[in-house]
Parts: structure tokens; sequence; C-alpha cells
């Protein structure tokens, strides 16, 4: 009777010993500060070679992949959180994965976002899961119309790609590669290859419209803006087209469409509809243009306004 007791007793002990070590994921939402071992052992290992997009900004993630600032602020030292963040802004940090570096250091992949910025964040671990540094790429953006990824190889080798096409259809392609420096405790940048600078071609849509009125002509200022004025299809009007790109490209708008004369130097664009409306304002050497509501037309934060220089047109000699 006494050693069936003792074995039902054993068998009990054995099953509590097991659900005991069935140790449960620690979540890194809450408020309560967590061991960096639990921290590390939250993120979910990635293989190599693994690509990550800069569309990765724009995703939204789980609640379950949510990392609090307390918690990194008992992982991390105050002065590397607060070099992305500030009192103002309620970043949010989300966990990507981790790579592991065999008997050596520990890459922690995290999503940042805030009001004013978005960035794959990269903290490193050293073998003893001791804090070494930090990193970040996709921030600053790129100029428009590039796109960026960043592959990690199975050397651990960090290569930040850009892809740019051109108006032509042609690629033009951008790399630079970085490599964890253990001693200096930083990426070190130990290659480049410079995306080509290819100048981008402004086409024009109305360049073949008849210009023989007064004001129809080309107004630029600088290579990328261009105001295009040509005859409308009656007297009482003018066809354009206005191209400006400002700020490296983050700044940009187009519009072609037909505006009516208001005066004998004054024409104004205005549709039904359409809350958008431009006004040009001529003189002998220029255009100066002003908009009310063409926010659906052009960048967020820049406008359709400036004055514009009336592109010289060469003279045709007549044959004597």
């Amino acid at each position: 009777m006494f050693s069936k007791q003792l074995q039902v007793l054993s068998i009990f002990l054995l099953l509590l010993g097991a659900g005991c070590g069935e140790k449960k994921k620690v979540l890194l939402s809450g408020e309560a500060p967590v061991s960096v071992t639990d921290f590390i052992a939250f993120f979910t290992p990635v293989s190599r070679p693994f690509t990550i997009a800069d569309s990765i900004l724009t995703n939204k993630f789980s609640d379950s992949l949510l990392i609090s600032t307390p918690v990194l602020s008992a992982i991390l030292p105050d002065s590397v959180l607060g070099s992305v963040t500030t009192k103002k802004e309620r970043p949010q940090f989300h966990a990507i994965g981790k790579i592991e570096v065999p008997d050596a250091e520990t890459y922690i992949l995290i999503h940042f976002s805030s009001r004013s910025k978005r960035m794959l964040w990269i903290l490193t671990f050293d073998k003893e899961l001791a804090y070494q540094s930090s990193t970040s790429f996709f921030y600053p953006l790129p100029k428009k119309g590039i796109q960026q990824s960043l592959l990690i190889d199975r050397k651990f080798l960090f290569s930040l790609l850009q892809i740019r096409k051109n108006a032509d259809g042609t690629l033009s392609e951008g790399k630079a590669v970085y490599v964890y420096n253990e001693a200096a405790k930083q990426f070190t940048l130990i290659m480049t290859e410079a995306l080509e600078d290819k100048v981008e071609e402004l086409i024009n849509p109305i360049d073949t419209l008849p210009a023989l009125r007064k004001f129809s002509a080309d107004y630029t200022q600088g290579k990328m803006n261009l105001i295009s004025i040509r005859d409308g299809r009656k007297q009482d009007r003018i066809a354009f087209f206005i191209h400006f790109e400002k700020r490296n490209g983050d700044c940009s708008g187009e519009l072609k469409g037909e505006a009516f004369w208001t005066s004998s130097t004054k024409a104004e664009y205005r549709q039904a509809g359409d809350p958008c409306v431009l006004q040009f304002v001529f003189s002998s050497n220029g255009v100066r243009i002003q908009e009310q509501n063409c926010g659906s037309r052009r960048s967020a934060g820049c406008l359709f306004d400036g004055s514009f220089v009336r592109k010289k047109t060469p003279r045709v000699r007549k044959k004597s």
C-alpha cells in the first residue's frame, strides 16, 4: 500500500516538474522591466540571407509584438533611447526578429515609428548579452523614386541596397556595405557603390502645341521646374503644363489644363467641382503663379507658387 502511494507521489512530482519546466514566453508590452535574457528570447530568430524592404516602415504590427518604453529603458542606457525619442512624441517599438552569431554577438531588429520618423533599428548585444551598440537603416528616407532594402547575408554583412527607375525605363543601383566592428562596438562602412547620378528627363506633354501668341513660351526655375504655356483652343484661354520639384524631390507637384484670361496679363484655372484655383500673372520676361486649395495635385507642405523666368527662344534667321 505504501509502495503504491509512493509511486503515485513520484508521478505527480514528475508531472509538476515538467509543467514548471515549460516557461511561458514573457511579453514586452508591459510596464514592468524584464531581464536581458527574456528580452532577447522574445525575438524570433531569422535565417540568413535575410532581406527586409523599406516598405516595412508603413506596415501595421500585431500588439503582441509591441515593446514598451519602460522595458527598453531597463535594457538600454538612457543616452541610447534618448537619441531616438523626444518628450513630445510617443514612439512605438515592435519586434521584427533576431540574428545570432555563433559564440559572438546577437542583433535585435526593431521597427521604430513616431510622428516625425520611421526606421529599422538594430541593437547589438555581445555573447554575454551585454548591450554594445545601436544603428538604424531607412532613415532618413532617400529621394523620392528610390527604393531601399537591407540584405543581411551568411557572412553577417549588412548591405543597404538602393534602386531607382529612370525616366527611360532603365534602373540605377547603389549599395553600401556595413560590418559590425566588435573592437569599436559599432557598424563600419567597408564598401560603397554610389547610385548613378543620372539626370531625370522632364517630359513636357504639351510641347508640340502651337506657341504663336504673346505669352506662349516655356518658363523655368531650374532643371526640374517648368511652366509651359501654349496657345489655347480659343483666344480667351491658354493651355498650360506645370511641373515642380523642391527639397530634393520630397516636395513636388504637377498640373495640366486650360486657364482663361481675366485681363491682358492675368489668367486663371478654375473648373466646376475642382477646389483647385490657380492664378497666372504674366510680365514681359516671366510668370508668377499662386494657388488656392490645390493639395490633391502636389505633396503636402508645398505649393504651386513662385516666379518663373521666360526661356529664350532661338531666333530663326531668314534666308536672304
